[in-house]
């Protein structure tokens, strides 16, 4: 079908040939093809930046979980656990993504708080923790809502990722708003 033909009769997709020609043309950049339309570098540079900020989620729910004292602590500290294993798992879907896009995840730890969008404040008391902790996620819950608002379109594999990550983000203050409620 030539590209004539195909814009008059309303089809859309390139032809099996010229796919095949286009799937050959810089082999080496993985699954970034040449319809990759969005900014790589800075897809690569928001992403690095989630990923710290995941990390450093990480590293303060498991702090909490060891810290957690009180008549709530036992329950309070399990949910602690909990999000730090998912939040975990979001680092790891994201560093996964930032290699499939040709790039090098930063696990660096010098300077891991300043590439996240996470403050580090510390909290002694378990109401403490847990707003802290709800920051955290209305931080992370604004971030993921920019990018993905910024890839639109252009790059579904990561809006769509950023997207479930998302959602647990919101389960994730949801369950920390109900027990600040309990607190």
């Amino acid at each position: 079908m030539t590209k004539e033909s195909a814009q008059k009769t309303g089809a859309f997709l390139t032809d099996v040939k010229e796919l095949r020609r286009r799937a050959r043309v810089h082999m080496e950049r993985g699954a970034v093809t040449d319809g990759y339309q969005v900014d790589r570098t800075t897809v690569l540079a928001l992403l690095n930046t989630s990923l710290a900020t995941e990390l450093l989620c990480v590293l303060w729910y498991r702090r909490h979980y060891f810290m957690a004292t009180g008549i709530h602590a036992q329950a309070v500290a399990a949910e602690f656990l909990e999000h730090a294993t998912e939040e975990q798992e979001h680092a790891d879907r994201i560093a996964h993504r930032i290699t499939q896009l040709g790039g090098a995840p930063d696990f660096n730890p010098g300077g891991l708080a300043t590439r996240s969008r996470k403050e580090c404040v510390e909290g002694r008391e378990l109401v403490d923790m847990i707003r802290e902790d709800l920051v955290a996620e209305r931080i992370a819950i604004g971030s993921y809502g920019e990018i993905i608002r910024y890839l639109g379109e252009n790059d579904p594999t990561t809006r769509r990722m950023l997207e479930e990550i998302l959602a647990v983000e919101e389960e994730h203050a949801e369950d920390l708003q109900a027990m600040m409620q309990k607190a």
